[in-house]
């Protein structure tokens, strides 16, 4: 498939919590920072749990860490 990409990332804004027992809302959390890219968490709004991960492949956090410069 040739063409301009249409997404290049998506976020999820609610996904299935086993412990509710229903699609909630989620809060994403960074959970490492990694040469590649970064690693994410989904966590459920209402209570906490863990319901998703995702992995990006923007390396610009690591490269900022690097040089020593503050991420904001």
């Amino acid at each position: 498939m040739s063409g301009p990409r249409q997404y290049d990332s998506l976020e999820a804004s609610e996904l299935y919590c086993p412990t509710c027992r229903r699609a909630q809302p989620v809060r994403r959390h960074l959970l490492l920072v990694l040469p590649n890219g970064n690693k994410y968490e989904y966590r459920c709004a209402v209570c906490g749990t863990p319901v998703g991960a995702k992995d990006d492949s923007d390396a610009s956090e690591f490269n900022a860490i690097l040089a020593g410069r503050r991420l904001t």
